[in-house]
């Protein structure tokens, strides 16, 4: 059941054990949320049905012949198969991995100068219907590479790095396996965090203080779990296979992207290019959910991008985010109440929420600016070894981010945005503490 946002005052004490004791209130069940596993797809099939076979030869090789230079070739020669058959979710979600997996690799096999105009029908098509399905666009999306994309290879195992891998992969070796990896354990540490987003909501609707003071703590611990996650990125640092992961990757997009000023033509689809952003972090819809939580308002451009990134998720995570959205105000709840503790749980979360927006940056620096920089340093002294490997980056890393704006500049507007969340008169010294 979803909650029903009224938004207009607080519960009484008279309503508020009943209300409490209320499970389905806001059940992030009905969003497709996994109380173990959060945004992450539980148990991701492995093999479609056998009629859809030769996508499945062709997604699980593509660094292999994007390498070789094969892929267009095989995918070219592709049989045109019907999407009628795919049947459940979970066989739409892997379809929509193969095909967007398949489509990046086509599109960027020659690199930034021998990109493509047109998307062949044998790959369009297919694609364009299973999207449609998802409700998710034809391109490689955070949902299909960070969250429906893992096996264990102990299915009674552990769920950590030692114990998983990609279904698909794409060039760029251990650095693609660990970068995506990593950033689904991301979504996993913060599990504890959305079970506790409802527990906010109700606490705030019936003005239970400790409630929600408590809930508020276990997300702010949460969050911490995330950035030390975040932290296992840099075990996957070599250079060159770095910068291959955002060639093949975080660059797959054909919007605002100099290589492709006029988009894709899907072939079968449209006779007119359409444009899609790449997979970024702003996909994610964590981050999303925090915001709408503790009430973080960013400014005019980037928060556009944010909320036209919230395209490129399930829909069902896309509105949760707007149910969260439509609920009372926690920081108006907090301001209201005049209690120290959760006055403190507040500014705490907060705190916890810019230390991993800050830290982000630290990564991103790390594993897009300092690369790109690199990259354009060989390419300047024209050398002919790891200069020629690393040729087909393209020159969009060097000043672009994933969504065609200055990324450092995004993400540094956002992480200041998130300190304007900050209760008056304490933001100064929570950073400190954070």
């Amino acid at each position: 059941m979803r909650l029903a946002p009224d938004g207009s005052s607080y519960l009484t004490s008279s309503s508020r054990q009943a209300e409490t004791s209320s499970k389905s209130l806001f059940s992030l069940d009905s969003y497709h949320v996994s109380e173990e596993l959060g945004f992450i797809l539980p148990d991701p099939l492995e093999k479609l049905p056998l009629y859809y076979q030769p996508w499945m030869d062709i997604a699980l090789r593509v660094p292999e012949l994007v390498h070789s230079q094969e892929l267009r070739t095989l995918i070219n020669k592709m049989p045109l198969l019907s999407s009628q058959f795919l049947q459940k979710h979970k066989e739409l979600r892997l379809a929509h991995l193969a095909l967007s997996t398949m489509a990046m690799g086509y599109v960027w096999q020659g690199g930034e100068s021998d990109t493509i105009e047109i998307l062949p029908k044998s790959l369009a098509v297919p694609f364009w219907e299973v999207s449609q399905r998802l409700g998710l666009p034809p391109i490689l999306t955070h949902a299909d590479a960070a969250l429906a994309n893992w096996k264990k290879k102990d299915p009674e195992g552990p769920f950590d790095m030692e114990n998983l891998e990609l279904l698909l992969s794409l060039p760029g070796g251990d650095s693609v396996q660990g970068f995506f990896l990593v950033t689904m354990l991301v979504e996993l540490a913060a599990v504890p965090a959305l079970r506790n987003i409802p527990v906010v909501i109700s606490g705030v609707r019936c003005a239970d203080s400790e409630a929600v003071a408590r809930a508020l703590e276990t997300i702010s611990q949460s969050l911490q779990d995330m950035t030390d996650t975040l932290k296992l990125m840099h075990d996957y640092k070599p250079f060159l296979k770095c910068v291959l992961i955002f060639i093949h990757a975080h660059m797959n997009r054909w919007k605002d992207n100099p290589s492709m000023p006029k988009g894709l033509v899907y072939e079968g689809v449209n006779t007119e290019p359409m444009e899609y952003s790449g997979g970024s972090a702003a996909q994610s819809s964590l981050l999303h959910c925090f915001d709408e939580l503790l009430g973080i308002k960013h400014e005019e451009k980037s928060g556009a991008f944010l909320t036209r990134m919230r395209n490129y998720m399930p829909p069902a995570h896309k509105q949760l985010i707007q149910d969260i959205s439509l609920q009372p105000s926690l920081k108006s709840f907090v301001q209201q109440q005049d209690n120290e503790p959760l006055n403190q749980a507040f500014q705490h979360c907060v705190a916890k929420l810019l230390a991993l927006r800050n830290y982000h940056i630290n990564v991103v620096s790390r594993f897009i600016t300092v690369p790109a920089a690199r990259a354009r340093q060989l390419r300047d002294k024209n050398q002919t070894s790891e200069g020629e490997m690393i040729s087909r980056a393209p020159t969009a890393l060097e000043e672009r981010g994933t969504g065609g704006s200055g990324i450092m500049i995004f993400l540094k507007t956002v992480r200041d945005h998130t300190r304007d969340a900050f209760l008056p008169d304490t933001s100064k010294e929570k950073e400190h503490n954070s």
